[in-house]
Order: C-alpha cells, then sequence, then structure tokens
C-alpha cells in the first residue's frame, strides 16, 4: 500500500505521466512525464513514514515548472526512515550549497508537514572536502501521548554520554498530548552534530509501537541515540550516511564541471545508487581512500569526484 501511495504522489507532482499496473501487482509500467509542482496535498500510507516520501520529493522538487509546496499527512516518525526532524536538520543544509535556498520545510504537529522547495534551471558545483571540527550538538527528545517525563529521561541520559566529548550541548524537550499528539503514543530522540565549515551529522531513534516488539526504557533510547551520533561523527565526512545518496545526485545534475565531496564509509544504499547512477546517466565516479592517518580523524574516509552532466530544468522560464 505504501508502493502505490508513493505512485500516487508521483502522479500528483508530475503532468502527463502513464502508470499501469497488472491485475497481480507483481509488474509496474511507469512512462515519466513532466514535473509540475505547484501546491498539492497528499495523505501517506501510515506504512512507512513521509520521511521516505520527502527523500524523492528532496530529489525531484529543484527541478520541477513551478515551485513545489505540498502538505504531506501520515507518520512523522519510525524506526525504518529518515524522520522530518533529520530531513530538516541535514537534508535542506545540504541543498543549499548546491544553490537550492530559499524556502523552509516546518514540521507540523499530528503527523503533518509543509514542504516547499524553489526550482533552480542549473545546479551549482561543490567542493566540499573539509567537514571540520565539531562545535555543538543539539536535538530533540519528543514524546507523544506518554508522561513528559519520559523525554527528559532521555535528554539526561543523553547528556551524560555527550558531555564527555564535548561541553556546548542543548537538546530540546517537546512533548504534545491531546488532539494535536497524532494517534500513537510514544517517544524518541533525534540528535545532530554541527562542525565550524557547516557540516551537519545526525543521528536518531524512536520507540517501538505499540504491541510490537519489546518496550525500550529512554535512559536506554537516550544513551543508544548517543551513541549512533558519535558513531557517525567517528565516520565524519561533509555530508553524514543519510543524505550520501542526495549528495550524489545533486553533484551528476550539476554544471560540466568537477564536483568534489568527502564522505565516511560508503552505506550499502549508497554503493547501490552509485550502480543506479552508472546505469541511468551513464556517469562513474572517481574514488579515492583516505586513511585515517591523513585526516587525522575518524574512520577511513573517501573522496568522491566527478564531473556532472549538464542537467537544465528546461520548464524554468529564463528572466
Amino acid at each position: 500500500d505504501f508502493e502505490a501511495s508513493f505512485i500516487r504522489l508521483i502522479d500528483k507532482v508530475t503532468n502527463g505521466s502513464r502508470i499501469e499496473i497488472n491485475q497481480t501487482g507483481t509488474t509496474l509500467y511507469y512512462q515519466p512525464g513532466l514535473l509540475h509542482g505547484g501546491s498539492l496535498e497528499h495523505d501517506c500510507s501510515p506504512s512507512r513514514s513521509i520521511g521516505y516520501y520527502l527523500e524523492s520529493l528532496l530529489c525531484l522538487a529543484p527541478f520541477m515548472k513551478h515551485p513545489l509546496k505540498i502538505v504531506l499527512r501520515g507518520v512523522t516518525n519510525d524506526q525504518v526512515d529518515p524522520s522530518v526532524d533529520v530531513l530538516k536538520a541535514t537534508a535542506l543544509p545540504l541543498l543549499r550549497k548546491f544553490g537550492i535556498d530559499g524556502e523552509r520545510m516546518p514540521p507540523k504537529g499530528g503527523g503533518e508537514i509543509l514542504f516547499a522547495c524553489p526550482v533552480r534551471k542549473v545546479l551549482q558545483p561543490i567542493q566540499f572536502t573539509d567537514p571540520g571540527k565539531i562545535k555543538r550538538i543539539r536535538g530533540t527528545a519528543y514524546s507523544v501521548r506518554v508522561s513528559p517525563q519520559m523525554a527528559n529521561r532521555m535528554v539526561e541520559s543523553a547528556r551524560s554520554m555527550l558531555n564527555k566529548f564535548l561541553p556546548d550541548i542543548y537538546i530540546y524537550t517537546d512533548h504534545m498530548k491531546g488532539v494535536s499528539s497524532g494517534k500513537s503514543p510514544g517517544f524518541g530522540m533525534c540528535l545532530t552534530a554541527e562542525t565550524i565549515n557547516g557540516t551537519i551529522l545526525s543521528a536518531e531513534l524512536a520507540s517501538n509501537p505499540q504491541g510490537q516488539g519489546a518496550a525500550v526504557l529512554p535512559e536506554e533510547l537516550g544513551q543508544n541515540c548517543a551513541k549512533l551520533l558519535l558513531e557517525e561523527i567517528y565516520r565524519g565526512g561533509c555530508v553524514d550516511s543519510t543524505n550520501q545518496s542526495l549528495a550524489l545526485l545533486l553533484m551528476t545534475l550539476g554544471q560540466r564541471d568537477v564536483s568534489k565531496v568527502l564522505l565516511g564509509p560508503l552505506s550499502p544504499y549508497t554503493i547501490e545508487f552509485l550502480q543506479h547512477l552508472r546505469s541511468f546517466f551513464h556517469i562513474m565516479f572517481k574514488i579515492e581512500t583516505k586513511t585515517p592517518e591523513e585526516e587525522h580523524m575518524g574512520g577511513e574516509k573517501v573522496l568522491m569526484t566527478c564531473v556532472g552532466i549538464g542537467f537544465s530544468n528546461l520548464s524554468k522560464t529564463i528572466r
């Protein structure tokens, strides 16, 4: 059902798409239309979080004919897809580095978010090879339809670990109750680490849905989320593992100029995504390994270099 919902979303943001699915649901024929954009609304399937749909919109939105403004309703946090908070904290600053700026993606209470993105005719190449040192850690501990103390307990356990690494830490607490709190009780945490050069690394965890899996203590969740952030910092790079594929796609679609970005160890998803880039755009990246001794910090890094294909948004009017 979530795949059918995603197909309906793609049909809404395009004009002239042709979609056919056979009776058994095993074969899909898709003929792409033009990316149209505009003001839209979409009810996402509760099987996957809104992040599942947002990840694809982030790739398509800059190349629409009209600036995209879409309201998505559904699950804002789960244990599979990046949450709205993480994408807001990490993906939007990454888009700005490619010259895509001017709109925001504010989360709304009750499982509803507004995503707005301007359009661009071309993307600018980037040279993003120095992540810089971590200067501060920020985060949000949220609790919905449970005791407000859950958020405070998560913050305390996370800070007990992170204070050994850095003093500049502030984790907000967000407690919702009543009609505006959605339908599912639970709690979770989203953490981000920002460097002096504007790199943002993220980590997040959410409690198991009611009646599914073992119950988790807020102290345990806070500590595990802090460990995930420290692991992301150790991996390093200028883009966190969640947004590696988005950075590589925007580099591919850039002007016929050299783009470079330093990444941590490539995730399995990113490796598969590189294979898709080679299949669709016939482009291959130059991959150079940087050892911890060369970088003087963290784990092994990879320097990704490519020359963009020179993609231009033909729907964007020239003024």
